[in-house]
């Protein structure tokens, strides 16, 4: 009872939160702009890395709703003032939270569906790579989520949380090597990529479909690293939002 209690309201505002962002189709089309493109030039220019690239874009995909999170969780808290609302409910501030976030990324799965089509299509999956590919993309939701959520707590101007956004995306999704292979990475270098959960994931998708050559030592470095990442930072998610909940 104790347990059901703590999550009392999230299947409602999860739904509610779906429809939401289904309403903001054009957000979702946007969000899918780089991604698309970046799929064209390859399809140009070398069709060989069509398959990397795709599991690129589906990691980079799923990264980014974390900074909807952020966006959103800040608009609901400094533009429209419904945060102590909510927490006023009997919606417990976990609910919040995880509602929040579930709720974006039930909105934003059609376009991670085209992508996993398109990599069936142009590189079949065994069940191990499903199976592996399914286990990363909710590992980086879990860990974009909740770091767009906490820093979408500490502004209290949109202004200032929109250069985070950016440094974010670029700091997680562009510069590591979520686009192009870890195989480029000098080796004593490799070991730091592989703790970043983006650049992890993408290692651990492309290494299960034989896409790229790790050894044993890096592909436990990666599974461990994302996994415990996103493991705390969830659980430091729903601390915070807590802790928070009456926080103007």
């Amino acid at each position: 009872m104790a347990i059901a209690v703590r999550w009392t309201g999230m299947k409602t505002f999860l739904a509610t939160e779906t429809r939401v962002q289904l309403h903001e189709w054009l957000a979702i089309a946007t969000g899918s702009l780089v991604q698309a493109a970046l799929l064209v030039f390859v399809w140009v220019l070398n069709k060989d890395l069509l398959a990397p690239a795709l599991v690129g874009a589906l990691i980079y995909s799923v990264f980014l709703i974390g900074q909807r999170v952020l966006n959103e969780a800040a608009y609901i808290r400094i533009d429209h003032k419904l945060n102590e609302l909510y927490h006023a409910s009997p919606m417990t501030p976990e609910s919040y939270f995880l509602g929040m976030s579930l709720g974006i990324l039930l909105a934003y799965l059609p376009p991670i569906v085209v992508l996993t089509l398109l990599l069936e299509m142009v590189r079949p999956l065994d069940l191990v790579v499903l199976g592996t590919l399914a286990g990363t993309l909710l590992a980086v939701w879990a860990f974009s989520s909740t770091l767009g959520y906490y820093i979408s707590t500490l502004f209290k101007d949109m202004k200032t949380i929109w250069p985070y956004s950016s440094l974010l995306t670029n700091l997680f999704g562009i510069v590591p090597p979520v686009f192009y292979g870890i195989h480029f990475i000098d080796p004593a270098l490799r070991s730091i990529v592989l703790v970043v959960p983006t650049s992890s994931a993408v290692a651990l998708v492309e290494g299960a479909a034989g896409m790229e050559s790790l050894s044993s030592a890096e592909y436990l470095l990666a599974g461990v690293s994302l996994a415990v990442e996103a493991l705390l930072l969830l659980a430091f998610g729903l601390y915070w939002a807590r802790r928070t909940a009456r926080e103007v």
